[in-house]
């Protein structure tokens, strides 16, 4: 990759859209099947659209908000932007209209570009209130709104005309703004992540350096996170088309297992909860089918995950069952996901152990890393070769890493941002002498692999003094098949208590078996006491301080959509503090 020959990302895109002309680049559903648009079209697009930004007064510095779901337009829009020497603000699709007038109203966005109607409908509802704002182009028919300019996409890419902006991509440097990307607010009001295109450059070029080895070539990427991420954004777009691969854009969660059979991909990006997901899915399955199939399959875990704790620990008579396997029951599982794939990579939150070993024991490279948005965001990852899946892997290439006295994480590079978007004292409360305060506390082991152990901002202090990591407590509870999703709370309090949303087929299997009477329901006091035993099961490991001593059910499942999640799946634990905060404290009177 001939990263240092390019000044900017966008100049790169052009330069390999150049070189690869009609070969398939972007790959989208269209009346249910996937449709290719080639690397000289999407140039193309890109090029007229951003000649008509620059017909509609945009110039180098403007601030453009981008408001897509996962599509070829979301990747050419956003290289249209930094064309014109404009910095990308991205925002997620799940923002309220109170969210989108935030990020519109502190990056000073000139326009806004949306894709559907109803995300427009959001946007422009914040519209009125946008100080700075004075245009939105929409990529389908919208309504107007007074004071402000409404166009459509192929409208602002035909006032281009006969421009250059291909030609004249070139003129922006690499330590010039590429985009500001907002933090998902896991703790509170996010913040502008400001990263320019030498920062981005560098994470592809640690990525492809640490991937190198399984001889990268025409890969072909899925496409799944919310592109507003900085994981999605550099992993899932910039990594691949500085390679020269293609990207198939999926649909959603539900059409994921068919879209990976369609797309068939070589590698793919997710965060640790849709890993979770499948697993649950898979063991599912396996149960449900029982009898010969069950077994088999169960023997290929077992004998994969003795492979993998000590790879010459099999005994003849085992690598022989584990041949069988391998192909009776490994093949047909990397089969469901395209049977192509060289390896799936976890980032954006910690990876459980015991997942990643079940995919390693089903013939799935797995590979666990680590970052944040502030670093662009790659930092580490586990190598092909020596994979350490309780850890997140050595630092990338040309990343400097230590820790600190108090066991924080330090990273310096140019993979580092420029700083927090009008934030000067979060700015050098997180960088320092060059080198940016992850808020992660880790160690490195005797491999060179970075071990994450804690986050200081999550991490619960009892009244004791003692520290616990929620994370690892609720990694262990929502291991248990009966329960979905949970989270621990107890700061400045004498014990842990929880939040447990149970697993939703077990509550109906529980009633079953466990209501005898046709004209009697479970009720809520039942499942709780079922969920005692589970608690229990998980506190038998726990140390003491870890132990969860009381708990209550959560009226609903944490989504994205009621906003107790993250576009990155990760718990809001702020906002769910605020729902459930008076009846968790109720639980140490």
């Amino acid at each position: 990759m001939a990263e240092a020959t390019w000044p900017n990302l966008a100049a790169m895109f052009f330069d390999q859209a150049d070189r690869l002309g009609d070969k398939p680049l972007f790959w989208s559903k269209k009346d249910g099947v996937f449709e290719s648009m080639s690397w000289r079209h999407a140039a193309a697009k890109a090029g007229a659209l951003a000649d008509g930004l620059k017909a509609l007064g945009v110039v180098p510095g403007d601030r453009i908000q981008l408001v897509s779901e996962n599509r070829p337009e979301w990747a050419i829009t956003d290289l249209a932007i930094m064309a014109t020497g404009a910095v990308t603000v991205p925002a997620y699709v799940t923002n309220t209209a109170d969210d989108h007038l935030h990020v519109l109203n502190d990056s000073g966005a000139k326009g806004a570009i949306v894709s559907t109607r109803s995300l427009a409908e959001r946007v422009l509802a914040a519209a009125g209130g946008a100080a700075c704002l004075e245009f939105v182009i929409t990529m389908e028919p919208a309504a107007e709104v007074d004071g402000v300019e409404v166009y459509g996409f192929d409208q602002v890419a035909d006032k281009g005309g006969t421009g250059d902006a291909a030609g004249t991509a070139g003129q922006w440097k690499p330590d010039d703004l590429a985009c500001i990307l907002y933090t998902s607010g896991t703790g509170g009001t996010p913040k502008g992540v400001m990263l320019d295109h030498r920062a981005i450059f560098h994470n592809c070029a640690g990525a492809r350096d640490a991937l190198l080895e399984l001889g990268l070539d025409d890969e072909v990427f899925l496409s799944f996170l919310p592109l507003s991420h900085s994981y999605e954004h550099t992993t899932g777009q910039f990594f691949p088309l500085t390679i020269g691969a293609q990207i198939y854009y999926a649909e959603g969660v539900e059409q994921l297992s068919a879209n990976m059979a369609e797309a068939r991909p070589t590698i793919m990006t997710a965060v640790p909860r849709l890993y979770e997901n499948m697993h649950d899915r898979i063991m599912r399955g396996v149960r449900k089918s029982g009898g010969a199939r069950e077994k088999l399959f169960m023997m290929a875990l077992e004998l994969g995950r003795r492979r993998y704790l000590d790879p010459g620990g099999l005994s003849p008579g085992q690598r022989l069952a584990d041949a069988l396997v391998e192909r009776l029951v490994r093949d047909k599982v990397r089969k469901r996901f395209g049977g192509r794939l060289k390896a799936l990579v976890s980032g954006g939150a910690p990876l459980d152990p015991e997942i990643g070993i079940f995919f390693t024991a089903l013939g799935l490279r797995i590979l666990q890393g680590y970052g944040q948005t502030e670093a662009a965001p790659v930092i580490s990852v586990n190598r092909p070769g020596d994979v350490h899946i309780e850890t997140v892997g050595p630092p990338l290439k040309d990343v400097e890493l230590r820790i600190a006295g108090d066991g924080e994480i330090l990273v310096r590079g140019d993979l580092v941002m420029q700083g927090y978007w009008r934030d000067e004292d979060a700015t050098r409360e997180a960088i320092r002498d060059g080198w940016l305060y992850t808020g992660d506390v880790g160690e490195v082991d005797g491999n060179g692999c970075l071990r994450i152990t804690d986050r200081k901002k999550d991490i619960i202090v009892i009244s004791g003094g003692d520290n616990v990591s929620p994370q690892r407590i609720e990694g262990f509870l929502t291991m248990e098949p009966e329960i979905h999703q949970a989270l621990v709370m107890g700061d400045a309090r004498p014990h842990l208590v929880g939040l447990l949303v149970p697993d939703r087929d077990w509550m109906g299997a529980w009633a079953r078996e466990n209501v005898k009477d046709a004209g009697l329901l479970a009720d809520d006091g039942d499942f709780l006491a079922a969920l005692g035993a589970v608690v229990g099961r998980v506190n038998d490991g726990l140390s003491v301080i870890e132990r969860v001593r009381r708990f209550i059910m959560a009226d609903a499942s944490f989504t994205i959509e009621n906003g107790l999640m993250t576009p990155t799946l990760k718990l809001r634990r702020f906002r769910i503090a605020e729902i459930y905060g008076d009846r968790l404290e109720a639980l140490y009177r």
